[in-house]
């Protein structure tokens, strides 16, 4: 039965691109049609037990099953699979729209109201769930220079993961409006790239803050080996308990953070950064988005990923953020930046195949590609973005316009 539901379900979403199957009892079938643009992907279950966990939950049931070695590929990679699935069933579909479903309404509510409360005790131990894996996997994977892991600003003329990431961060700093003398916070840290080239660019004074014991020896470790340690520090503190002291800074900045941030902690999160914040200081979010309205968080990401995090709605953010009196002064969309890092760090990933596996084991390889893969096809094909969302707390704090971007943006990227 749930084989012969898996081949109907799966006829119906492959028209572009073909998907051969062979089942674990010897039936083969081919779906879809070569189509150029589109993958050629073949694979191979090894028990009769995969199509019943990938009808259950597609996401989950499939990467386990992958995971598992009991959905083996014979021609293609995971990337190419995902991105066929994907691509068959893209957000922008186009065409007439309808209402949505009133069971579909009740159950959107219901995996709404389930999403999980992200307090301090359950930030630290799910930001250790990632980060705290070692910081061989990422050295492997990032952009040496800065070890950025967010998105990359894929501007004109930017051909590799390094000049990208360089780019990413001259965009920001140009829009943070920085002079010297001005002490900066910068939440959720990471290895400290970020604070080390707004300290190397600017007479400026960083705080850098993160839950990642890993990150925040190495971060450390980078900002010594920078030169900038007498104006760059690192603490292993939650943004609320900063809060907590009364400390203000006249710039914050936040990258790949909000995402870790939980729904239900939101307003908590911005009216924290609004008292951090100096009445006349501005302060730049960037974060992964969802095109739309609010969603909810799939069950494989939730379980192997990013437990407790939650990709936002630019919507549910914006009015989080209003309740604490901040004004968006500036909203951009980065629609297909991420994508072009994320194959990037797929790249990397599978160039240092066996040192990884090395590290941990093939088990969490496939873990790790199947997650970076299904994050590319989320990007280009689903409802994923990247938004980038300048505040302030006084109107008066920033120029009329927005010159001032495009030219500190450019005197950064010819700085040595």
């Amino acid at each position: 039965m749930s084989k012969r539901l898996l081949k109907r379900f799966l006829g119906g979403v492959i028209q572009r691109g073909k998907l051969g199957i062979a089942f674990a009892d010897g039936e083969v079938v081919e779906l879809g049609s070569v189509q150029q643009g589109f993958p050629d992907v073949a694979l191979r279950f090894t028990d009769k037990k995969v199509p019943r966990d990938i009808l259950l939950d597609p996401r989950l049931g499939a990467a386990e099953a992958y995971m598992d070695g009991r959905l083996r590929l014979t021609h293609g990679n995971i990337m190419d699979l995902v991105q066929l699935l994907r691509s068959n069933s893209p957000w922008e579909r186009g065409g007439r729209l309808r209402a949505q479903s009133l069971f579909k309404r009740l159950r959107n509510r219901a995996a709404f109201a389930a999403e999980s409360v992200n307090n301090r005790v359950g930030s630290k131990r799910n930001v250790a769930h990632h980060y705290d894996i070692g910081n061989d996997l990422y050295r492997l994977m990032l952009d040496p220079g800065h070890m950025q892991y967010s998105c990359a600003y894929w501007d004109d003329g930017v051909e590799t993961l390094g000049q990208a990431q360089e780019a990413k961060l001259a965009h920001i700093a140009a829009k943070l409006a920085l002079s010297d003398g001005q002490h900066v916070l910068d939440i959720g840290c990471g290895w400290g790239g970020m604070a080390i080239y707004l300290a190397h660019h600017f007479g400026v004074r960083v705080l850098g803050i993160t839950l990642s014991g890993e990150q925040l020896a190495l971060a450390r470790h980078r900002a010594e080996a920078a030169g900038v340690s007498d104006r760059v520090s690192f603490e292993l503190v939650d943004y609320r308990d900063l809060a907590d002291r009364g400390t203000r800074f006249d710039r914050i900045v936040s990258v790949g953070m909000f995402e870790h941030v939980g729904r239900p902690q939101f307003e908590t999160f911005f009216r924290a950064a609004a008292n951090l914040l100096e009445d006349d200081g501005v302060m730049l979010v960037h974060t992964i988005g969802r095109l739309g309205g609010p969603g909810i968080t799939d069950a494989f990401t939730r379980k192997y990923i990013f437990p407790g995090g939650y990709i936002p709605a630019l919507s549910e953010t914006l009015a989080a953020s209003e309740k604490c009196r901040l004004i968006h002064t500036d909203i951009e969309t980065l629609r297909l930046h991420y994508a072009k890092t994320l194959r990037a760090w797929y790249a990397n990933c599978e160039a240092n195949r066996e040192t990884i596996v090395n590290l941990y084991d093939e088990r969490f390889y496939r873990m790790w590609t199947f997650y970076l893969a299904g994050a590319t096809a989320a990007f280009e094909w689903g409802g994923m973005v990247n938004y980038q969302i300048q505040f302030v707390r006084d109107r008066r704090s920033l120029p009329l316009t927005r010159g001032y971007m495009g030219a500190g943006e450019q005197k950064l990227l010819q700085e040595p």
